[in-house]
């Protein structure tokens, strides 16, 4: 949910929109709202009285709803504030009732280790941006650490831009992408994306959009 999207009230309307649709959990953070990826430079964070009443608008929010939606409180003060800041912030949240703690932007690994013995036990999500301004962690390092939570928020969109850039490359200099040399056809994609699924539903409601295959 990044910063919430305006104040309480807009907040408050934010968690309804996502317990009706079934999410699952969120992060709600302390950035300006005109924020940046946490992993650039130049990050602004607001008071930490304005930051704890977006938390507090958030957990009203899924109580009232009595929803198990999990909230996660993110603070990006490391760059401006430091790690006291962090702690502090983030304390302050688990007082609130934020279910997770996210300090984004650990500086070192011993301060991952330290943030995660520091607010013990109460559960932390480490958030990995390869080549980012965080040392990378890995699995079995943040496990040996006690995170709880562990997401790869970078993990799929660059692997997705460099083969889309090196089909693009390819396209330009022979006139062909290389998409024939797999066994990836239009009908496996769509099997994928549920089309059994879809034509199953379609059947039992009698429907004959798919009577003559596919």
């Amino acid at each position: 949910m990044d910063t919430g999207y305006g104040g309480p009230i807009t907040i408050t309307t934010t968690v309804n929109q996502y317990i009706r649709a079934n999410v699952a959990g969120f992060h709600i953070e302390d950035q300006l709202l005109t924020k940046r990826c946490g992993h650039l430079a130049g990050k602004k964070v607001v008071s930490q009285e304005v930051y704890l009443s977006r938390i507090r608008a958030a957990k009203a929010a899924k109580d009232k709803a009595r929803s198990d939606i999990v909230l996660i409180a993110r603070t990006d003060a490391n760059q401006q504030h430091g790690y006291d800041e962090c702690l502090t912030r983030l304390r302050a949240a688990q007082d609130l009732g934020a279910d997770v703690g996210l300090l984004e932007g650990f500086k070192s690994k011993d301060e991952a280790r330290r943030a995660v013995q520091d607010l013990a036990p109460w559960p932390l999500l480490l958030n990995v941006v390869e080549n980012g301004h965080s040392p990378l962690i890995t699995v079995d390092e943040a496990r040996d650490m006690g995170f709880r939570i562990i997401i790869f928020s970078f993990g799929t969109l660059v692997p997705a831009y460099l083969a889309i850039k090196s089909a693009f490359e390819r396209l330009k200099v022979e006139g062909i992408t290389g998409v024939h040399e797999t066994e990836i056809s239009p009908r496996s994609i769509f099997d994928v994306c549920g089309l059994e699924e879809a034509m199953e539903v379609d059947e039992n409601a009698g429907g004959e959009d798919f009577k003559g295959g596919v």
